[in-house]
Order: structure tokens, then sequence, then C-alpha cells
């Protein structure tokens, strides 16, 4: 977590640093009891709803951390040992905020309640601002952190205007990493009610080589639909120098390690106690680690001396693959995903934005290196770069297709507070938008020199239709695939695909049913009366239903198409599409038809070398030909959907005795009959990769 402070505010710096960690002195208070709130805020809607969901994807890993920080502080004594003390981690993008339960402990007698507005990024300032002023309003101290104060503090002469705001109102801002000492001074200040206005620790940067681990809490665990995730970081800081960066001036160029004896632990722990088998390694860059080669060959140890069945995802940059051994050890220590920020396909773009280690030439060959042993690719690009047109974006997009990658995620090129980007920006006077709600990476913020007003929105949202367009996902899923990351990308398509086209939004801040609480709309919004509102929230759930349909059989459709078969199943599949291209749906086909199929199909097999095939017999042909329950030959819903359009558009012409309703009665058992297997194939493999 970030925690920030304005620089220039002298007195309001309270540390006194010895050895690294930060000396704590004080008077004792005067409480029995410590409620300690830790809050992620969410970010608002473009209609001032906040987006809460039914279920999150990844717990954040912030509140993890500051949990793990505050056990600490508790079991070392430092607020007294006869304190009682009580942590509450709050995902407001899953968890509704208890006010009145918050306000009615805070005044308690005995009883202190402290809440830490934690991780707090730009866009989410105005849905934090907002919590903050409501618990302001009882006198209920607040603090926050995150990388939106850290990012200002740490490039702007001065604090902001909305963060000034906030200050005068008595929250206390936080700049900085909470370890190294800084989280006990901040704690110990909050039980002596003597808060500081502004925390500076960004000068201050923590050895974080035996600092406390992220904590695991697994009653909130239960809020995310995959539980057995986690988050961790085994390092900090990043040594490149891009400019659209903000890791760089709040977490340091210059990269920290955690004690890798601990790190392997508490991955041992985590699964042993919590079951946590999968984690996202949330360093910026992993493969900078100066140990990463230790830290891979313990993780090996553990999945093949232990039988922990350990997964993981990390961060990359586009010259991991020319680290010798890296790719390879990853794939063996059980990484199924990379996440690389790619950025752009045009090298001018790059060198304006400092991100010189990206070679484009070379872009293909990372892809490959890491697909090649079974680790998936996902590819960061941003859309919006000074070079970019609406022309040039939908070549690029493209292009990063045709690299062969098994996915990628979009975003809008926006300077962040704690970039430099944003500086220059701020004082060139380009910044078209005061809402920081909107700096969320997926809304223009200023005006582009090359694609006019709506262009860059409209080529951003096609780049995400073209990716994850019916096409592509089968190109993507039919190449050679393991068995897990088969399930894996598929798993991921569906959690992109409900978020880019039934929730409408960015995948990685939306997860699974949108909740939208009345009375806790945006201020300048007003609240609607419970008619209106039921009207609404009933519009978007049909809405969500037609959608989440559509969804099913697109979904269905690349699933039929690039299911795992047998080579003369394949075969015969390529001589059936071959024939319907000019002739009839493959269960229209006599059983002549059929079994010369296989027989051809066999018989080029056989002289391929291949081993000599079973040909099934024609009475077995014909009960597969009856049968709708089989899914053999089924490779595509197209002649599905041809029928059904058929017997709507009779309809509409009144033409019902036009109808075959005997096949409408098959159709529709065959449809059921495609769905179940669909739905039974997703379950299986949600148990083979939580087993695996």
């Amino acid at each position: 977590m970030n925690i920030q402070e304005n620089p220039l505010k002298q007195d309001s710096c309270i540390c006194a640093v010895t050895s690294g960690e930060v000396s704590v002195q004080g008077p004792a208070h005067q409480y029995e009891r410590l409620h300690l709130y830790l809050i992620k805020p969410s970010k608002y809607d473009d209609e001032g709803f906040i987006i809460r969901y039914w279920k999150g994807v990844l717990p954040s890993n912030t509140l993890s951390c500051l949990n793990g920080l505050s056990e600490d502080v508790r079991n070392r004594g430092i607020l007294g040992k006869d304190l009682q003390w009580e942590i509450t981690l709050i995902d407001d993008t899953v968890q509704e905020i208890p006010y009145k339960k918050i306000i009615r402990e805070s005044q308690q007698p005995g009883t202190k309640v402290l809440t830490c507005l934690a991780g707090v990024q730009s866009n989410q300032i105005p849905r934090a601002a907002d919590i903050a002023m409501r618990f302001r309003e009882f006198k209920i101290d607040v603090m926050m952190g995150g990388f939106h104060v850290s990012g200002v503090m740490s490039t702007l002469p001065d604090l902001t205007p909305e963060l000034v705001t906030l200050r005068n109102a008595g929250v206390s801002l936080c700049a900085g990493e909470a370890e190294g000492g800084h989280w006990d001074l901040m704690l110990t200040d909050a039980m002596q009610d003597r808060l500081k206005p502004v925390y500076n620790f960004l000068h201050d940067i923590p050895d974080i080589s035996k600092v406390p681990f992220p904590r695991i809490n697994p009653k909130h665990q239960t809020h995310y639909a995959l539980q057995h995730f986690g988050t961790l970081d085994c390092g900090r800081g990043c040594p490149y120098g891009c400019s659209f960066c903000t890791v760089i001036n709040v977490q340091g160029r210059k990269m920290r390690f955690r004690d890798i004896d601990l790190l392997i632990e508490e991955i041992r722990q985590a699964y042993r106690k919590h079951e946590i088998s999968h984690f996202f390694f949330t360093d910026d860059n992993f493969c900078r680690h100066k140990h990463w080669e230790q830290i891979l060959d313990r993780i090996i140890d553990l999945k093949e001396k232990e039988g922990i069945p350990f997964h993981f995802m990390m961060q990359l940059d586009t010259q991991a693959h020319t680290v010798p051994n890296f790719v390879e050890k990853c794939a063996r220590a059980g990484c199924r995903q990379v996440f690389i920020g790619m950025e752009s396909l045009n090298p001018e773009n790059l060198k304006a934005v400092k991100k010189n280690q990206n070679d484009i030439e070379n872009f293909k060959k990372l892809v490959d290196s890491f697909q090649e042993v079974g680790v998936v690719c996902h590819l960061a690009y941003i859309i919006g770069f000074p070079l970019d047109t609406v022309e040039s974006v939908k070549q690029d997009v493209e292009k990063l297709m045709s690299l062969g990658a098994g996915q990628a995620s979009f975003f809008m090129m926006t300077p962040l507070p704690g970039a430099m980007d944003y500086k220059n920006a701020l004082a060139r006077g380009l910044l078209m938008d005061a809402d920081l709600n909107n700096y969320d990476t997926f809304h223009e913020t200023h005006r582009h020199p090359r694609m006019k007003p709506g262009e860059w929105q409209a080529a951003y949202d096609a780049a995400w239709q073209s990716f994850y367009s019916v096409e592509n996902m089968k190109n993507i899923l039919t190449r050679n695939l393991q068995a897990d990351n088969y399930w894996g990308i598929f798993s991921n398509f569906m959690w992109y695909k409900n978020s880019i086209d039934v929730e409408s939004g960015h995948p990685m801040i939306h997860g699974f049913f949108r909740l939208k609480p009345r009375v806790e709309r945006r201020p300048g919004y007003p609240v609607e009366s419970r008619w209106v509102h039921f009207k609404r929230r009933t519009s978007d759930i049909l809405g969500n239903i037609k959608g989440r349909w559509h969804l099913v059989l697109e979904l269905e459709e690349v699933w039929l198409a690039t299911r795992r078969r047998s080579q003369l199943e394949k075969k015969v599949i390529t001589e059936v599409a071959r024939l319907t291209q000019c002739a009839k749906e493959w269960r229209e086909l006599g059983i002549s038809e059929l079994h010369h199929l296989y027989q051809s199909a066999a018989t080029a097999l056989e002289k391929k070398g291949v081993y000599r095939f079973r040909i099934p017999s024609r009475f077995q042909l014909w009960l597969h030909r009856v049968n709708v329950f089989s899914i053999r030959l089924t490779f595509t819903r197209v002649p599905l959907q041809r029928f059904w359009i058929n017997v709507r558009d009779s309809l509409r012409k009144g033409d019902v005795l036009r109808v075959n309703y005997i096949r409408v009665f098959f159709t529709t058992l065959e449809e059921m009959a495609l769905f179940s297997r669909f739905i039974l194939s997703i379950v299986i493999s949600g148990i083979f990769l939580r087993k695996h």
C-alpha cells in the first residue's frame, strides 16, 4: 500500500528514523478496544452509481498487506498488551460499508474506531472522498493513502485541490509505504488522538526483506468468485523510466526484495491453512528480481517434492524471454500466465514515452517463447499515444492478434498523478477533464491530436470487440494448448466477455452480477424513488439476462469449434465442413454419405502413417445421426441458428403451417443437450483447474 503526504509541510513530518525504522514514542492511550476498518473504495459509473458486484474476481493486495501489518502490530503489543482488537476488511466493490454500525461503535465508551481508505487510485478519489466525509461528520478518524495521494506528492510541489479539501476536513493523508515502522507510528498516533494532517514517508523507502506478509482473511475471501486465488509481492520498484508510469515515482526505481525463505514459507502456509493454490505476483517486473531463479527453484521443490499444486501469474517486461533459463523455469514452477506491457506497435510511440526497452521486432519471439512451454501471454496495449489514428489502431490490433497471445487488455492513454506525463500535461494545460472519476484509463481525459472527440473512444471499444470476437477466440483456442491452459484461457474469455458485452466496462474493475445501491449515489445525481429504481433495476437485470444468454451462445460456439477431438473425428469434421459449404447440414446426410466420410477420413490418416481406425457400422452411424444428444460431429451452432431464424421469419409472416414442428421439438432437445454438456464441461474444467 502507498501512503502519502505533502513533502513541503515540514511541521507534519513527525517520524524519527533510526536504522531504517521509525521509532514510536508517546504516552499510553485511554482506549480498551480498537476497531480498525480497512476499506478499499470503489468508483462511480457514468450514471453516478457505485460499481459494486455480488462476487469479485481478485482480492485486493492492499487490504491483505495492511491486514498483515495490523496483525503484526497487535501481536507485538505495540498499542498495549491488553488492547482488544477487531480488524475488518471491506472491499467497496463487493461489500456494503456498514456506516451505521461504524458510527454506533465510535460512540461507545472506551472504543477507538479508525477507518483507513487504502490503495486509493485517482479514479477512486471521488468515491473515497464521499466515504471519508461521511465518517468525518461524526468525528471518526480517517486516514487515506494510495497511488493518487502518493503520486501527487511525489511529482507536484503542492497538494491538489481535492486533497486540500480532504486535509482541511480532518482526513490524514498518508504518502509512501506503510512498512518500516510507519504503520506502527500512525496507529499509535491514532490511539493517542493526535493524527497529523499529513504523513510523508516517500523519502523513507523501507527495507521489505523481513516485513510482514499480506494476510488472507478467509471470511473476506468469500466475496470473490475464485476463493483459491491470492496476491503477493516478491519485490517492489522498477528500473525503467516510462513517462506514463506511476510506480517508479511512488515505489522507486531501485528494486527491493522480500526474504526468500520467508516468501516460500508464506506460500506453503497459504496453501496448507487456506488452500490458496494460485497467486498473482504483483511485482511490477518479476524478471528483474535479482533472486528470481532461487524463488522459482524453491517453488519447483514445493510442487515436485511436497506435492503442493501451486500456480501463479506475474508481470514482466518485453525482454523477459532473453533472460537465460527464465522462460523454462517459469513453466516448470507453475506459471500459467504472464502479463506483459507491450503498450504499442509503433516504435515512435514507444520512444516518445521512454519505453526504450520494447523492441517490436522481437514481440513475436517473446510471445512464442512463452507459449511454446505452455505459458499464456496476456498483452497490455495502450490506445491513444500521440501518433495513433483510428486506422493505425485498427491495423495495430490486427497485428497484435497475429502475435498469437492468449489474452489482451486495452487501456486509453491517461496521464495519471505520479507519472511525468501528468506533470507535463498539467503544466501545458492539456487536461480537458477535471473529473478524477474518469481517470481510470477507460475514458477520454484530454484532446487527442489525431482523433476527434468520440473517435478515440470508438477505436478503443473496437479493439476489445476485435480481439474478443468469436473468430479470434476460436483461433486462440485451436492452437496446441495444454488442457489447463485451454480452460484457463476459456475462463478468462467468460470473465472478459461478460465485462465487455454484458457489463459494458473494463474487466479489471468488473465482477459478476452488478448491484446498484439506490441511496448511495454520487452527489449531484438524484436519489431515485423506490419505484423508479425498481424499474431501472428490472430493466438492467432483464438486459443482463439477455446479454448473458447471447454470451453463452457465443461461448458455446467457440467451445464446439475448439473442444478436444480424436484425429479421426477432426478429419471427418473437415470433410463435413467441406461438403456442407455447398450442400446440407450433416444431420441431413444419408447413412451412406456419413459412412463414406468416415471411410475416406480414416484412409487419409492411414496413408499418413497414423494408426488404423475402426469405422463405425452403418447401424451405429444411424443411431448417431438421430441422436440429438451426440455432439461428435457438431462443430458449430450455425445450422441451429439458421433453423431458428427460418422459424422466426415464418412465424412473423404468419406461415405457421410451414414450420416443421417435429424438427422444432428435436432441435430444442439438441439445444438443451448442447447447453447441458457445455455447462458440464465448464464445471469439470473448474474442478480440474483447482486440483491441478
